[in-house]
């Protein structure tokens, strides 16, 4: 209904907007970019998600309207996130929860189905974790669970465990996991909200095949994963492939979980969602390495390019985990120092999260080398 309102030529010049449309008639727009921008990530067309956000944020600044650049601000770190500028979506996420203000904008609930605060408290921790902060991840992480429980609307709740869950992943807490993801699943069942279901069946997957359960694990993980292609949502796409591919390499199916990277860097290129890229390649490294001597080469060849993305993207956490898996082979290769020289500049750069079973082994794998 709200595309038949505004026409193309609107929603792609956004000054024409800000000159004709009164601030009556804001809201209505608002919403307008909002839902559009949303339907975009959710299908995984990212650049297009980036420009709406970009025009939302045009248009709210013309008005200096702090609800509706709370929304542009949150729609932009969504895009940015999956299009890999990690900084800037934290950036454009803090910026959004500071605007909020409970009593102004509770209604956003109502508008949009879910809050937009708690919302942005449950991603902003993914690009948290993404550039180093894994401990302020988790603490806003649980700030949006008690937030979205003290809301007692149950979409938002199974959105942000859901968001909780894959947290938990990222920072390899299968047991934290499987509760975050338990509690989803019983909230979208009873409530059919089938994306978020299938998004928590995932999760609740890789957490069994984690705590060796690999055959029910697996089941639960492809069964998934064929929800969530069913639904026709494409965000993420490249990130739950990895994680199958993962699990079947824990489970002595390699070539299996390399045809599954490759599908994922497909789609990965295919809609320029890059937030997981280097973690992709350093898979397909560790899997090479699992087969055979014979592809030492190529594997190296795929770590590397894994510590180059996450440099350039200042993604922290998956430079070091591409530094572990590079300074591992290096050391089979009688490369002590170089590889204690590559992990020590990563280890030495966090300041938190050393709890965190990725830096707890960093830790034991300097210990090793020196």
């Amino acid at each position: 209904m709200l595309e038949a309102q505004f026409p193309e030529t609107v929603e792609t010049q956004p000054e024409l907007v800000a000159h004709h449309y009164t601030e009556a008639s804001l809201v209505e727009q608002a919403i307008f970019y909002w839902q559009r921008a949303g339907q975009r990530v959710v299908r995984a067309e990212l650049q297009t998600a980036r420009e709406l956000g970009e025009e939302l944020l045009t248009l709210a600044q013309h008005f200096q309207d702090p609800t509706y650049l709370l929304g542009a601000h949150w729609t932009l770190g969504g895009a940015l996130f999956c299009l890999g500028e990690l900084v800037l979506a934290r950036e454009h996420w803090a910026q959004s929860i500071a605007l909020y203000e409970p009593q102004q904008h509770y209604a956003h609930t109502v508008l949009f189905g879910w809050n937009l605060n708690v919302f942005g408290r449950a991603w902003a921790p993914h690009a948290l974790w993404s550039i180093g902060y894994p401990d302020q991840a988790l603490a806003m992480s649980r700030e949006a669970v008690t937030l979205a429980q003290e809301l007692s609307h149950p979409f938002s709740l199974a959105v942000v465990l859901d968001y909780a869950a894959m947290l938990h992943q990222f920072r390899r807490e299968p047991q934290a996991v499987h509760e975050r993801a338990e509690a989803a699943i019983a909230l979208c069942t009873e409530h059919g909200f089938a994306y978020y279901l299938a998004w928590g069946t995932t999760m609740q997957g890789w957490a069994q095949v984690a705590q060796g359960q690999d055959v029910e694990g697996l089941a639960r993980m492809r069964h998934g994963l064929a929800a969530l292609r069913a639904t026709g949502a494409a965000l993420r796409l490249p990130y739950y492939l990895a994680l199958l591919a993962e699990a079947c390499g824990r489970t002595g199916q390699a070539v299996e979980g390399l045809a599954l990277l490759a599908e994922a860097l497909a789609q990965a290129h295919k809609a320029e969602e890059s937030w997981m890229e280097a973690e992709l390649h350093r898979l397909k490294g560790e899997l090479l390495l699992s087969l055979s001597a014979d592809h030492h080469a190529e594997a190296g060849g795929c770590l590397h390019q894994a510590l180059a993305i996450a440099r350039c993207q200042q993604a922290k956490s998956l430079e070091l985990r591409a530094a572990m898996s590079q300074s591992r082979l290096w050391q089979q290769q009688g490369k002590r120092a170089e590889a204690h020289q590559l992990l020590a500049e990563i280890y030495d750069w966090f300041t938190e999260g050393f709890d965190t079973p990725d830096l707890r082994a960093a830790k034991a794998l300097l210990e090793e080398l020196a």
